[in-house]
Order: structure tokens, then C-alpha cells, then sequence
């Protein structure tokens, strides 16, 4: 739920963990790795804080499952694909403007907390057939 005039709110994810198929060697296509997400979208809280009701605002549990949904059912090369598929599902499947989301390989390097990338995308980024699909939040 975003207001076009606003745009400060966020609702965020963080530390959503996963097990997928990720990774390019050899090796790595026959495990499940742990992948971390971490996800923020807009959504303007001022309606929701007047009526209290969850269904003024962007329900973050719903996001979630749907999240992991999507990485444990993934297998991708790179965690740069995920990420891109994941933000597309997202911005299709829950009419919002905008997602910023970081995807995180723990141990994936030696001498390395993690490793991943973070992307950010808009609804320009979905396809046209894509778009004309996502309808705005009444």
C-alpha cells in the first residue's frame, strides 16, 4: 500500500533463512545450501495505524511464506538470479512499487561471514505482459 505523495515507510524482513539449491560447482548442485534473505517494500502506514487492521498495510507474514516458498522450491547457478526472480515475484505478486533485497551465501567463502548481493527493483522492471497484470491496491 503506497501513497504516491509518500514514500518514507517501510516494512522489512530480515534474516529469512532457506534451504536451496544455489551454486554453480558441481558439488553444490547435489546439496541444499542456507541462504538468508533480507527484504524491505513501501507501504505507507498511515491507514493502517488509524484502523489497525492488517489489511491496510502490507502483511508481512504473507511475504514471508511466500518467500520461502519460493527459495526452498528454487534451483539456481547464482544467488544474482534468486535474487532478481524473487523481487519480480514479489513486486508481481503483491502490487507494491519497489523491493530492495539482499540474498546471503553463509560460509560460502572461506574467512567469510557470507557473501551475496543486493539488488533493488521497481514494478518498470516487470515485463510488459507482467505489468499489465499487477493491479493497484484498493
Amino acid at each position: 500500500m503506497t501513497s504516491p505523495l509518500y514514500s518514507g515507510d517501510r516494512v522489512f524482513l530480515r534474516g529469512l533463512t532457506a534451504e536451496c539449491v544455489i551454486g554453480f560447482i558441481e558439488w553444490e548442485r547435489r546439496v541444499r545450501q542456507t541462504v538468508v534473505i533480507d527484504l524491505e517494500v513501501p507501504v505507507d502506514c498511515r491507514r493502517a495505524a488509524e484502523t489497525d487492521d492488517v489489511a491496510d498495510t502490507v502483511d508481512y507474514k504473507k511475504v514471508a511464506k511466500r518467500t520461502l516458498a519460493f527459495v526452498e522450491a528454487s534451483e539456481f547457478k547464482l544467488v544474482e538470479t534468486l535474487a532478481h526472480r524473487l523481487a519480480m515475484l514479489i513486486l508481481e505478486e503483491f502490487g507494491i512499487e519497489w523491493v530492495r533485497l539482499s540474498v546471503n551465501k553463509p560460509g560460502a567463502i572461506r574467512d567469510s561471514r557470507d557473501v551475496g548481493v543486493t539488488i533493488e527493483r521497481t514494478r518498470g522492471d516487470l515485463s510488459p505482459t507482467i505489468a499489465a497484470r499487477v493491479q493497484e491496491p484498493q
